[in-house]
């Protein structure tokens, strides 16, 4: 039984616009993807080739959210959705494990920025907050750093962020021996609203129940 991990967001007005939803499930371990999975996203790669995704009223709405709080979303920095989308276009669709295959899937699916993240590294409640000058962390395994100034993260209890809707931090990662894991996908207001970001969460439940053995999958929102 997975113990339960709380979520707020920061009473900061920047947020406003900002909409979060965790979910949070038990998995056998990190492998690689079932056929079936493996199937859906490279289908889904192969439609989105010849497509200009994500929607613009979807890619320029994630911008703005990202922008609120400072943040410039652009070049190596823009949204992690408009990465996969682009890797689509490319032919170079990544295929990772299991959890990660669930978490493109999912975000190729509806354009929007999603973190997957080792439950343990949060402690008992997940924090969504605006990260202040001079905040960074460790993204690849060569130890380049990320500035993190005005982007929107999901934090650990402590407040260490761990990951955002760019690139997620080597410690929030998932690792050989995650068994608790945490989903995030960010969603700006307008496009989307709490009842339809919640189904978006259902969605990544039911994928990680149908594919990687989850127990315990649930959803939980933050507005």
């Amino acid at each position: 039984m997975m113990d339960a991990i709380g979520l707020r967001k920061d009473d900061d007005a920047r947020l406003s616009g900002t909409l979060v939803c965790m979910i949070t499930a038990l998995i056998d371990g990190i492998g690689p993807a079932p056929e079936a999975l493996g199937l859906a996203l490279s289908e889904l790669a192969a439609r989105r080739s010849s497509e200009d995704f994500p929607p613009i009223a979807i890619k320029d709405s994630v911008r703005a959210m990202l922008r609120a709080g400072g943040f410039k979303p652009a070049g190596r920095q823009k949204p992690a959705s408009e990465y996969l989308a682009q890797a689509a276009r490319e032919g170079r669709f990544p295929a990772i494990n299991g959890p990660v295959d669930c978490n493109n899937l999912l975000s190729l699916e509806t354009g929007l920025p999603i973190s997957l993240l080792d439950a343990d590294e949060l402690g008992g409640c997940a924090v969504v907050r605006i990260c202040g000058d001079g905040e960074s962390y460790v993204f690849n395994a060569s130890g380049q750093e990320m500035d993190l100034s005005g982007l929107l993260c999901a934090s650990a209890a402590d407040g260490s962020p761990l990951g955002n809707p760019v690139k997620d931090s080597m410690r929030g990662k998932l690792k050989d021996g995650t068994r608790r894991v945490a989903g995030f996908i960010y969603a700006p207001l307008g496009p989307y609203s709490p009842v339809s970001l919640a189904l978006v969460g259902e969605r990544f439940a039911t994928l990680l129940r149908e594919h990687c053995g989850a127990t315990g999958a649930t959803a939980a929102m933050v507005v």
